[in-house]
């Protein structure tokens, strides 16, 4: 498995987690507050903001056919489509703005294409990354076009089968792009614990030989952290300001103090995994000095036998390894020892 770098950031083996924060529809059409929002995400440790460049329009049609309207017991059911999409999306003229602003904080800035008028504006921005959302990962025509540009690819897998994950990333090599990122995301919002299936990531990295993540649509923090020993080299949560704001995504994203809190944990999580080296650390070395040893526990004259009654093996460490027992019992001491003596081969007769 290749690393990946978007923005001169390097992603995958060996890397810290790199961390997303969805901007979504949680600015609800108010600049300023996007403007706030990612400066609370850079404050929360977020590594990049990511925005979704479409428009109700470019998106689907206005229709109150049934084919349009959402009523499968979601967060949005009553709405159509395209009411939804109107609400939700993020003015196009912000988003050059928006992203300078992100970049002057330091943080990565990408986006999620719906169409190519959404990649052709994109590419006027120049972001590093092209993020194919979820359910836009049957559109073959628009991830070839997304991958011609040569930038890395992150695709959320969604509601999808294996069939489709391997058609969306054969439609990428096909355009000569093998930067690809598979971020393993359930399209269900929130998402249950029970329907995450975090496993699958070893499965997927398996399959695929891809930098792997997650877009986690969850409530809480538990999955971001269970992914990461299981290979998730990605964490892209929905972020919010403040979870008072009635945005079409508030029920589902973290807001400051959540975000901030997944993030510590992320990273400890990172330094506990550690390698799969046993080196004895210099604070291990310390607390050696109490594993077990053979000492001897009574007054002993010379010439006495070494028996389980004189000797045993018990803590601190300073004496035979207990490996050496057998060993000694039987043999006869060659001097007077005292209680609480470390045994060592100078003191027992060869």
């Amino acid at each position: 498995m290749k690393n990946v770098t978007i923005a001169g950031r390097s992603i995958g083996e060996g890397q810290p987690s790199f961390i997303i924060a969805e901007l979504s529809a949680n600015h609800n059409h108010d600049f300023n507050l996007a403007m706030r929002t990612i400066k609370a995400a850079k404050d929360a440790g977020a590594d990049a903001i990511k925005f979704q460049t479409y428009t109700a329009d470019t998106l689907t049609v206005d229709s109150n056919k049934g084919y349009f309207k959402i009523k499968h017991g979601t967060l949005w059911d009553g709405e159509t489509l395209y009411s939804l999409f109107k609400k939700a999306y993020t003015p196009w003229d912000w988003q050059p703005r928006l992203k300078e602003y992100a970049e002057s904080l330091g943080l990565i800035c990408f986006s999620s294409p719906f169409d190519k008028t959404a990649v052709d504006f994109l590419e006027t921005m120049n972001v590093p990354a092209y993020k194919v959302a979820s359910l836009e990962i049957t559109d073959i025509p628009l991830i070839q076009y997304m991958a011609s540009k040569g930038k890395p690819m992150v695709i959320a897998t969604g509601a999808a089968t294996i069939e489709d994950i391997d058609i969306a990333i054969s439609a990428c090599k096909k355009a000569n792009n093998n930067q690809i990122i598979l971020l393993k995301c359930v399209s269900a919002y929130p998402t249950p614990l029970k329907d995450v299936n975090l496993r699958s990531l070893v499965d997927l990295a398996e399959r695929f030989d891809v930098v792997l993540g997650i877009s986690d649509h969850t409530l809480g923090m538990t999955v971001p952290i269970a992914s990461i020993p299981l290979g998730a080299h990605i964490i892209e949560k929905h972020f919010i300001l403040d979870k008072t704001i009635e945005s079409p995504d508030s029920a589902f994203s973290l807001d400051c103090e959540e975000f901030k809190s997944m993030v510590r944990a992320v990273r400890d999580a990172e330094k506990a995994l550690g390698t799969r080296e046993y080196t004895v650390t210099e604070k291990m070395q310390t607390e050696r000095v109490f594993l077990r040893s053979i000492f001897v526990v009574k007054d002993v004259a010379a010439g006495e036998p070494v028996t389980e009654e004189n000797v045993r093996s018990i803590r601190p460490g300073q004496g035979l390894h207990p490996k050496h027992l057998s060993e000694v019992l039987g043999k006869t001491f060659v001097q007077d020892i005292t209680k609480g003596t470390p045994l060592s081969w100078e003191l027992i007769n060869k």
